[in-house]
């Protein structure tokens, strides 16, 4: 077990953060807003597009229409792109939208490691460098945006062992990067399998941080026992996982709209319901709002049902009585339950 300050360890029951008698789920949505490369090819400084820079004032005016003030977790080359900081610097102004912090190590100064899968994941690089690279991202962002972000997600889900203490030293209260119910290790990665799906507080010396995974649900007809079958059938590279969920034995269901059909989306949204999750978490990633970019968005057609999926999503969570809330509104639930010990 790693040490208590690290988001690997297992929460204590003081620092979880569960719903009370009669309370009722949130949601937000968290957009990994970052350039656009090519996923299947070798990770590079330079080459990068933002392109799809100009459709974040389309998403941003579709959960206006939707009363939904998504956060834009920003990396290193939207930071330093005019159009991006237009777009979004109005909405936040405006109290249409947050700002946080995605950190895309290969991308962001100084540049003194090796670009390559490893040190993709920025807890695997040495403590300094880390640091220096988050600092650097925080002061850009603040004035870039003129506020401090608050709201940290890893690029890849990348945590490392010191990466509470260095948020807490930067002044973030939220980290958003550990993606429950996901095993990176093949590539160099976390192992998330089996993170909390609730909230939960990360003691450091500098204060608390409060971690709110991204929202992975596992349905099917082995209930609760399922994701340890999954886990141990479904190998990266097989077809297991894939199998399980045709026979209808368990299936993992992230909350995003890239790969995941929106009746899969609703079937999870019931299971969080059920399990008195505080807060659902969904994500995506802005390259897919415009087509081309991603495997998920290839076409306008995609683009189309990209939008029909929250259509779809939004309405079954008003149904399920499931509220959008904001980084603000969770830190301020958080804060409400904190336990003084």
């Amino acid at each position: 077990m790693e040490s208590a300050g690290s988001f690997f360890a297992y929460p204590a029951a003081r620092d979880r953060v569960a719903l009370a008698e009669g309370e009722r789920p949130r949601f937000w949505v968290t957009i990994d807003t970052e350039e656009d490369f090519d996923w299947s090819a070798p990770f590079a400084r330079t080459g990068y597009r933002l392109d799809s820079v100009p459709a974040l004032a389309d998403c941003q005016a579709y959960f206006d229409r939707a009363a939904v003030q998504p956060i834009y977790l920003v990396d290193w080359p939207i930071v330093g792109d005019d159009r991006a900081v237009g777009i979004l610097g109005a909405a936040r102004a405006a109290g249409r939208c947050e700002i946080g912090a995605q950190l895309h190590p290969w991308v962001t100064p100084p540049h003194d490691e090796d670009v390559n899968a490893f040190n993709s994941y920025t807890g695997n690089l040495p403590v300094d460098l880390q640091r220096a690279k988050m600092a650097a991202l925080h002061a850009a962002i603040r004035d870039r945006f003129g506020l401090a972000p608050t709201v940290y997600r890893a690029g890849r889900y990348g945590l490392g062992a010191d990466t509470a203490e260095m948020l807490a030293e930067l002044g973030f209260r939220c980290d958003t990067s550990v993606r429950a119910g996901f095993d990176y290790r093949s590539g160099h990665g976390p192992d998330y399998r089996a993170a909390s799906l609730h909230p939960w507080r990360v003691r450091t010396n500098g204060g608390a941080v409060l971690e709110v995974p991204v929202t992975t649900l596992f349905g099917g007809l082995l209930g609760r026992v399922g994701p340890g079958l999954y886990h141990r059938f479904a190998r990266p590279g097989s077809r297991a996982g894939a199998a399980l969920a045709r026979f209808g034995l368990v299936e993992r269901i992230a909350l995003t709209p890239e790969g995941i059909p929106a009746e899969r989306a609703c079937r999870a949204i019931d299971i969080a319901v059920d399990l008195r999750l505080p807060v659902l978490t969904f994500s995506f990633h802005s390259p897919s709002l415009q087509p081309g970019n991603t495997p998920y968005v290839r076409s306008s057609a995609d683009l189309g049902r990209f939008y029909r999926w929250w259509d779809i999503v939004l309405d079954h969570l008003a149904r399920r009585g499931v509220e959008a809330t904001t980084a603000a509104g969770i830190l301020a639930m958080a804060d409400a339950k904190a336990v003084t010990v």
